[in-house]
């Protein structure tokens, strides 16, 4: 019998490695594919013409209906980081009553980085930034990669000459988007023009987690049939 549990036990040293490195493996895998990891560095391919978003998020849902034709290269992009998970567990960071919803920051560091320079074209404005509408914010021309706000309210005046394109709106939800924890205003982070977001694409959630820890977020978000 002992050398029935010798060799139990010789043949545990090789059976459990490969075990784990295959579990570890899929681990890994399932991990970068739940936190956007489907989204690979080739070029976004085109949306359907139009395509409806669900944001589950810590208030409700919002429902985004987006038209390709508004902003084609936006459209695609918005499309692409839905269907890789880039959103999910997204913290809207920037929240300013009468003004704004943003999100887009991815809270893993290593992600929201690979992402923070995988920029867009510009596209030509058709539609205006009135209440509701889903844009890209960007610094500098040609420079959208990851972060959206909803308008709430009507912010044409300002933002249509600044070249900020609308490629979808909120048809349910609205008072979701509206009633979004704003005590934080401008503090977490603020927009990209700001120079006060490094913060989160170095610590990610944690840190805004840590510093402003009612901020509401994004559970989920998908593309809907």
């Amino acid at each position: 019998m002992r050398w029935k549990s010798l060799l139990w036990q010789r043949a545990s040293v090789v059976v459990f490695p490969w075990f784990a490195v295959v579990a570890l493996g899929v681990s890994l895998f399932v991990g970068r594919h739940v936190r956007g990891v489907r989204l690979q560095p080739d070029l976004d391919r085109a949306s359907p013409s139009t395509f409806r978003v669900s944001l589950d998020t810590t208030k409700g849902s919002i429902v985004i209906d987006v038209t390709r034709a508004w902003a084609p290269h936006g459209a695609d992009r918005f499309y692409r980081l839905v269907q890789g998970g880039y959103y999910d567990d997204n913290r809207f960071f920037r929240v300013v009553k009468q003004q704004w919803a943003q999100f887009g920051i991815n809270g893993d560091p290593k992600v929201a980085n690979e992402w923070r320079g995988r920029t867009i074209a510009d596209d030509p404005p058709k539609q205006s930034n009135v209440r509701g509408t889903v844009t890209f914010a960007f610094a500098v021309p040609n420079g959208r990669a990851t972060q959206v706000y909803i308008a709430l309210a009507d912010l044409s005046a300002r933002q249509d000459l600044q070249g900020f394109v609308p490629f979808g709106r909120v048809t349910a939800g609205m008072e979701v988007a509206d009633a979004l924890n704003s005590e934080y205003g401008e503090t977490a982070g603020g927009g990209i023009r700001g120079g006060k977001q490094q913060p989160l694409f170095d610590r990610g959630t944690a840190y805004l987690d840590r510093e402003f820890p009612r901020l509401d977020r994004i559970v989920r978000a998908t593309v809907v049939p």
